[in-house]
Parts: structure tokens; sequence; C-alpha cells
């Protein structure tokens, strides 16, 4: 038996990169998938159809993660199709990065509104929908958190945040049964990374030669990461950060 089998996952911002290679590892590995997305319908179903050619079940679900209405409507209609949520994966995020005199207050709140208020708005309505036997939440942090660069201070922060949620969440909600837990990635190879020219770029170069093993990672690298956080295997585990860089520090 897979270790997924019979759970049920809300996956945000899973219509690309991180989130697609997420959602794809988790229904292979045997769970229904609701494939959340902001704007890309279009990307969004691309993710289902892969996931249903492979013998999976997916349902995508538009909704923005800093709306309590859109958050109520997902869960909804993923619990309307699948009859059950397990599993929540809080991948949805925005990556802009500006030198702190550049730093519009709009800037500022769109990223905390995304990346930290997204957060907490669907782990409240996943609450009310997990079952007695708990459920599984991952938050998708970043290594800059942690290691922070120039210009990156605002994304750094709401990712620091994250961790303290993750950390917080696991005492408030372990009575419950559901064990909350953070992956941090290094720099991945996505639409995103290679939308701000960072493949082929010796910025690149310079992160692959710092990298121990020697590459970027890929999404299913996260992937499978967040299919053994959400399975029996990781039962033990709870409050953990998991830095997934290939061991960039």
């Amino acid at each position: 038996m897979s270790p997924l089998t019979n759970r049920v996952a809300v996956i945000t911002g899973a219509s690309k990169g991180i989130g697609a290679g997420i959602a794809k590892a988790i229904a292979t590995a045997g769970a229904a998938v609701a494939v959340n997305y902001a704007g890309s319908k279009e990307a969004a179903e691309r993710v289902v159809n892969d996931i249903v050619a492979n013998g999976g079940r997916a349902i995508a679900v538009q909704g923005s993660v800093s709306n309590a209405a859109d958050m109520r409507r997902l869960f909804a209609e993923t619990k309307s199709t699948f009859g059950a949520v397990d599993i929540l994966v809080n991948n949805a995020g925005i990556g802009e990065f500006a030198p702190v005199e550049a730093v519009s207050e709009e800037q500022y709140r769109r990223l905390f509104d995304t990346n930290v208020l997204g957060v907490m708005l669907a782990v409240q309505e996943a609450l009310g929908h997990f079952g007695p036997n708990g459920g599984s939440i991952i938050n998708i942090s970043s290594v800059a958190s942690v290691s922070p660069t120039p210009a990156s201070g605002i994304y750094a922060a709401t990712k620091a945040a994250v961790n303290t949620l993750t950390t917080v969440l696991a005492m408030e909600l372990g009575a419950r049964k559901i064990r909350v837990n953070a992956i941090a990635p290094g720099p991945v190879d996505t639409d995103g990374t290679r939308g701000v020219g960072l493949i082929g770029s010796e910025l690149e170069r310079q992160l692959i030669a710092q990298t121990p093993l020697g590459r970027l990672g890929q999404p299913e690298d996260i992937g499978r990461i967040a299919v053994f956080l959400a399975s029996d295997d990781a039962q033990w585990v709870s409050g953990a950060w998991i830095r997934a860089s290939g061991g960039l520090q």
C-alpha cells in the first residue's frame, strides 16, 4: 500500500514550481489532492491532468490564501469532492527582493499577507476539517529565513515568521493529533527562478559550487520530503524544520 493511500491533501500555490512538485509527489503516494491556485487556471489544470493521467485523483480550486472566504471555499470543495481533509501543505508564497530603501508599504503588506497571514488562514480552516485522527500540516519556509542575503529582508522575515509559527502550532495542536513541520528549501529550479534569470547565470554557478551535492534542487526533491512528513513514517515528528538545500548553508 502506498504511504498516503486514503488520505486527502490541500496544497496551496500548487499550480507550478515547488507546489506542483509536492502535489504530484503526494498524489503518487496515494492521496487525493486539491491543487489550489491564485491566478493561473491553465497551469493548475495541467497539474491535475498530470496527476489523473498517472492514476491519481485531483481537483483544481482557485483562491487567494490571504482571503478567508477563499480558504473556506477551498476546504469546502475539497471535502465535498473527496470526503475529508488530512494533509495541508502551506506552499503559496511570494518571493520578492529589494534593498531596504526600495521596499514599499504595499510590497511589505503583499508579502506578509501571502506568506504569513495565508498560512494562518489555511491552518484555521483546516482545523475545522481534520478528523479525530488529526492531520499533518507542512509549511514551506526557506533557507533565507536563517541565511538571508542582501535585499532579502522582507522575504526572509516572512519565512522566519513561518518557522516560528511552525514551532508554536506544533505545541498548540499536538494534543489534537495534528503534527506541524516545515521544509526550508534552498535554491530550486522552477519557473520562478528561471523567470528572474537565475538559471544559466553566474549566481547559479556560484550556488552550485557552494552546494555539497553539486546541483540546484528540483521540485520533486521537495515533494519527496513532503510525502515523508505527511506519512505515518513521520508520526513522531512535529515541530521540525528540515533544511532541503543539498547541504548549502
